[in-house]
């Protein structure tokens, strides 16, 4: 009953040229082991956007797949949550992470995942906020600047900071990390993720090279400044 978990700092058929899906994807998809996944979108961060969704359903449908969104801004909640019982990928978007949260609580949809992910065989994978979700801790926007926040489900240790190669983000976490705001973790640059088998890290993937993932974890070193980040072995899809 293998449980994945893969956290994007930002890619996929969101970022591509035309919207088309990527090699990021087709990982994903591959992970689940099945010919026609079901894969169900969850875009609350973006507060449901009807053209991010569109874009979902355009991009998976090339794919093969069974697809179902996850919407919970308008109209009756409750059978939408329930049918996360039934998928085998689920892909959380990106957008604001702190009310993504907010709203997971309100309508009980952590729980369900949790309990989606405790059944095993599924794939559970987020972009940017979406990514987020699954640590303790990340750094966010969603105040305005970048800044530590505590609140995801934990279903991995640490901590996470997507579009590592975006200015002002690195050295937001890296100094979380330095002064104990967060946990370690990991920074992915855009179009690189980190993939969990059964919560334990077990490939870095990038869509292009030069994509990084780093480890980011708190020294004593004298050098260090109370930081260590370390740039990953990445697998290109």
């Amino acid at each position: 009953m293998t449980k994945h978990i893969v956290a994007m700092g930002g890619g996929g058929f969101s970022m591509s040229e035309f919207k088309a899906p990527t090699n990021l994807d087709r990982y994903l998809l591959e992970l689940s082991g099945k010919s026609s996944p079901q894969v169900a979108f969850a875009p609350t961060a973006s507060a449901d956007d009807p053209a991010y969704i569109k874009s979902f359903l355009t991009a998976y449908g090339t794919l093969g797949v069974r697809a179902s969104v996850l919407t919970l801004w308008e109209g009756d909640t409750t059978r939408a949550v329930a049918r996360l019982a039934d998928a085998d990928v689920i892909l959380v978007g990106a957008g604001h992470t702190v009310n993504l949260l907010a709203l997971w609580d309100a309508h009980k949809v952590g729980k369900a995942i949790k309990r989606r992910y405790e059944a095993g065989d599924v794939v559970l994978c987020g972009i940017s906020a979406g990514a987020g979700a699954w640590y303790h801790g990340c750094i966010t926007d969603s105040f305005g600047d970048y800044r530590p926040w505590r609140g995801g489900l934990g279903l991995v240790p640490g901590s996470f900071c997507a579009h590592m190669d975006r200015e002002g983000r690195a050295p937001a976490y890296t100094d979380a990390v330095a002064t104990g705001a967060l946990t370690g973790g990991y920074g992915c640059d855009d179009g690189a993720g980190v993939h969990y088998v059964d919560g334990v890290p077990r490939n870095f993937v990038a869509e292009h090279p030069g994509q990084l993932v780093y480890r980011v974890m708190p020294s004593d070193l004298p050098t260090a400044s109370g930081v260590l980040v370390e740039p990953q072995q990445m697998t290109v899809l």
